[in-house]
């Protein structure tokens, strides 16, 4: 390796820029490969400004903190024993960084978490857990003993790795909790001036978390039902508020034994303290669609909920006309307002739902004769008399299995003589039945109380329901909100702060990728600029000194393009950049 220098001449002043470079054999040619820019090291009192910050500071400050100075010093460097040090992952948590200044949470941690006598600021590490959330999930263990250490963030931040440990991040834990209220209405106010969001549709859905272990000191850790099939774990629900194009507004936790439907007045009346009653459209899923959250919603409020199946009995004349409106091939809806005039039901048919019901159907149907033959063979090979209890508690286990094809079924269980068991058990299918599931399979109902919109529109507005469903998937996939390992009641709430926070960075890279067109993957983005690295080039003198840079690792040409449609500029040296206004 050698060092190259090109000489530019701007504004009358001459500059000399430096590369550290390495021959490479490609074929029968040899070509130079830059190994890492070096910038200006002609700068008088660069290395001796940089040795006094460290004996003053007792840490190695930021290279290029000091190239103001512009008197020159010659220095001569043994070549030979030019070394590069201290690779640290730099390109992940730098662009999780910038993202968190430009949602302006630097700013507003600095008024929420003010400085008082503590060694290193609360909000300082308050970035730390949001952003180890984004790039690597993991606990506040590791994020302490291994993850800080790896990234450059001890540069970007102006925190050294002794100083982040798993105490300090707890107490950072307990600090940040209390300001979630602050917190959601600014992300509120930035994202929409970041991406000119609309606050006239918002969904509402709920998921829940399981704890490991007992969290007996925990009062919302209940058992409930479990959307993660852990039933044998103690869990905390959590409703989250999204807008129309998936972007966070506000979330709350709630006992793991809550019925959905009793946390909608919660929510709703909790958004509308914070953001007024606006003439908002909310969505959600059947699950919330009971009598008084109707009548809770239609005081002032419009709505299109998702309705149970039982409903489609009221429409069975409406089903079987063939007055529908195609929105796309395959589906197709049709409008029938309710008797007392308050709402609209939209019935919905789609082709592709009706195969899969009719698989789903043949499948459970087939189970439930094959277990029903299994029992009857059993019955007729047994050489003692059977409990007729017991024979009717595997017919009903059988059923429960197989629910979704079990009330197409008749099962009797009759004395038979001359047979040992004494019983025999026989079925018919009910026509009745295999009729209304051939009519109904692939329908679904909606209901709302805007009665001035087409079918095709509010079929639209709860479509928009899967933005919430994708939300959940990214917290529990990308983020790993479960399991949840604290059990402290404030804990717990303030990791489902973090990784809500960093699903708004997740958001805002996602939004601003798309709109460079690269797709909608902020996983793939932050994998891919993991690999860039800061790392300290040392170049020894002939006098006997070192001069320690730190550099950042040139990007290939797929990132370069990545960093060029995001409108990114890697740093040469590591230096504070510039806060991102606009995406």
């Amino acid at each position: 390796m050698y060092l190259r220098h090109t000489t530019i001449r701007k504004d009358g002043k001459t500059h000399t820029y430096w590369r550290l470079v390495r021959s490479v054999r490609v074929g029968r040619k040899v070509r130079q490969e830059t190994v890492t820019c070096l910038g200006e090291l002609d700068d008088q009192g660069h290395a001796r400004a940089r040795a006094l910050a460290e004996s003053l500071g007792g840490r190695a400050h930021q290279p290029g903190l000091f190239d103001e100075v512009q008197a020159e010093e010659r220095v001569t460097v043994r070549l030979g024993d030019v070394r590069v040090e201290r690779g640290r992952r730099f390109g992940d948590v730098w662009l999780g960084w910038t993202l968190w200044r430009a949602v302006k949470l630097e700013e507003l941690m600095d008024r929420l978490l003010p400085a008082g006598r503590e060694e290193v600021r609360w909000n300082t590490i308050a970035s730390v857990l949001v952003l180890a959330r984004l790039c690597e999930p993991s606990s506040e263990l590791h994020i302490a003993e291994d993850w800080f250490r790896q990234t450059a963030l001890d540069d970007l931040l102006g925190v050294s790795e002794e100083q982040v440990n798993e105490d300090r991040l707890y107490r950072a834990l307990d600090r940040l909790w209390p300001q979630k209220d602050a917190i959601e209405t600014h992300l509120r106010s930035r994202l929409g001036e970041l991406f000119r969001l609309d606050y006239d549709l918002l969904i509402y859905d709920l998921t829940s978390t399981y704890f490991e272990g007992q969290a007996a000191g925990n009062a919302l850790a209940k058992y409930g039902h479990s959307r993660d099939k852990r039933s044998d774990c103690k869990q905390v629900c959590i409703g989250l508020v999204v807008t129309r194009d998936g972007m966070p507004l506000g979330y709350e936790v709630f006992a793991g034994n809550r019925a959905d439907a009793t946390t909608l007045e919660d929510i709703v009346k909790a958004v509308e303290a914070k953001y007024g009653q606006a003439h908002r459209i909310w969505v959600m899923d059947r699950g919330l669609a009971s009598q008084a959250n109707r009548a809770f919603l239609r005081q002032g409020r419009r709505y299109v909920l998702g309705a149970p199946r039982t409903e489609l009995k009221r429409f069975a004349r409406e089903l079987a006309e063939e007055n529908w409106t195609p929105i796309r091939d395959g589906l197709e809806v049709k409008l029938c307002p309710s008797a007392d005039g308050q709402e609209v039901f939209i019935l919905c048919r789609s082709q592709e739902r009706r195969a899969k019901e009719q698989a789903i159907h043949a499948r459970f149907s087939k189970r439930i004769e094959e277990g029903l033959e299994r029992l009857e063979g059993r019955l007729a090979k047994a050489r003692k008399r059977a409990d007729l209890a017991q024979v009717h508690e595997q017919i009903g286990r059988l059923l429960e299995r197989n629910r979704r094809a079990s009330g197409g079924f008749r099962v009797n269980v009759k004395k038979r003589r001359g047979r040992p068991s004494g019983l025999t058990v026989t079925w018919t299918k009910k026509p009745e039945w295999t009729d209304w599931a051939t009519r109904t399979e692939g329908c679904y109902v909606l209901r709302s109380n805007i009665l001035d919109w087409s079918a095709t529109d509010l079929w639209q507005l709860y479509m928009q329901l899967t933005q919430a469903e994708a939300a959940f998937r990214v917290h529990k996939s990308d983020l790993l909100v479960r399991p949840l390992w604290h059990h402290k009641e404030n804990r717990v709430q303030a990791h489902i702060l973090v990784c809500f926070l960093a699903y708004v960075l997740w958001k805002t890279l996602e939004r601003w990728q798309s709109q460079a067109g690269l797709g909608h993957s902020p996983r793939t983005l932050l994998e891919e600029l993991r690999r860039l690295q800061s790392t300290d080039v040392v170049l020894p003198t002939t006098d006997g000194r070192e001069i320690r840079l730190r550099c950042v690792v040139r990007p290939d040409k797929a990132q370069q393009d990545l960093l060029a449609r995001l409108g990114l500029e890697l740093p040469k040296r590591l230096r504070p950049q510039r806060p991102m206004i606009q995406m």
